[in-house]
């Protein structure tokens, strides 16, 4: 019998976010499948429940806690022996009472840049990986304010905390782009903030940075994963983030949301429909278009990982 044949156990999945970025880890006691092994809060959605009534129930009886903002993020499908499941992933990051095991489980927070407990279910690798990905992903604007300009902006908003960044230069020589890469990657090191370099430049330069970018047109033609570490891509439909998803890419980049002045007149989302979009997203996706760092909660209450600044991240 093929997956697609079997039935299909939903799931709501709570991931508890501290402030600090730890999240909320249990292990699964004797007499269930994959006992001992570590997993998010959650359980079966039961019929008429939505996915926030179902989290709701499952976090009180399991964790004696009450919910106060859960976001949603993505979904993803997994194949185990017993059960065909489909675990709706939301961000969790307020709520009352102190998590305490109510049903024999062993619980810990963990950082995303520690190390997760061992061994851990398999569905929840995406999220493990997610949890690694920062809100904010800024694209470079080396061709509109000029290197100096832009390494100045870019010391700021590295001091301030961002931790991501694509080197995205379509406008620039080969030349041009190499001396960027050369001012723009021990800046970004020397913080810890990963780089990921857009499938339009020269894979040079992707080798040694931290992952690939694929704009939409790549990510259409590209059947295997590339060869390296993070793995993005730009979508702008539901069949792009399938496509995204079946390709392995960590986390997608969505839009334009809303109007923007590098491209008058170019149809955009809005909020309602990026929302639309986001239903059930397979990926954390990140929003772009007319954005900057103040829309953050908008986007992920619209059901966004994040938000992609283009020239937002620049400003001021």
């Amino acid at each position: 019998m093929t997956a697609s044949a079997r039935e299909t156990t939903e799931v709501a999945v709570g991931v508890l976010v501290r402030a600090d970025g730890a999240a909320l880890m249990g292990d699964r006691p004797a007499g269930k499948p994959y006992a001992g092994h570590w997993e998010f809060p959650g359980g079966k959605i039961e019929p008429g429940e939505t996915v926030q009534q179902a989290l709701a129930r499952e976090l009180h009886e399991e964790l004696g806690i009450d919910i106060d903002v859960a976001l949603p993020w993505f979904v993803h499908e997994y194949d185990y022996p017993h059960a065909y499941v489909r675990l709706h992933f939301r961000r969790v990051l307020r709520w009352r009472g102190e998590p305490h095991p109510r049903e024999g489980q062993r619980l810990g927070f963990f950082r995303p840049d520690g190390d997760w407990p061992t061994p851990c279910l398999p569905a929840a690798a995406p999220a493990l990986r997610g949890l690694k990905v920062p809100p904010l992903y800024a694209f470079t604007g080396v061709a509109a304010l000029g290197l100096e300009r832009f390494l100045a902006a870019l010391d700021v908003q590295l001091a301030r905390g961002l931790r991501q960044l694509q080197l995205r230069e379509p406008a620039l020589e080969p030349a041009e782009v190499d001396a960027a890469f050369r001012a723009i990657l021990p800046r970004c090191r020397a913080h810890g903030a990963r780089v990921l370099v857009s499938s339009r430049h020269a894979a040079r330069w992707a080798d040694r940075c931290d992952g690939v970018h694929l704009t939409s047109a790549d990510l259409a033609s590209t059947a295997v994963r590339p060869d390296c570490g993070w793995l993005a891509a730009s979508a702008h439909t539901r069949e792009d983030l399938l496509r995204a998803a079946r390709l392995g890419c960590d986390f997608v980049v969505a839009g334009p949301v809303l109007p923007t002045v590098s491209h008058p007149g170019q149809p955009v989302l809005g909020w309602h429909g990026f929302e639309m979009l986001m239903r059930d997203t397979p990926l954390p996706c990140f929003a772009l278009g007319g954005l900057d760092a103040m829309d953050l909660d908008c986007a992920q209450q619209a059901g966004a990982h994040g938000v992609a600044l283009l020239s937002g991240a620049w400003r001021g």
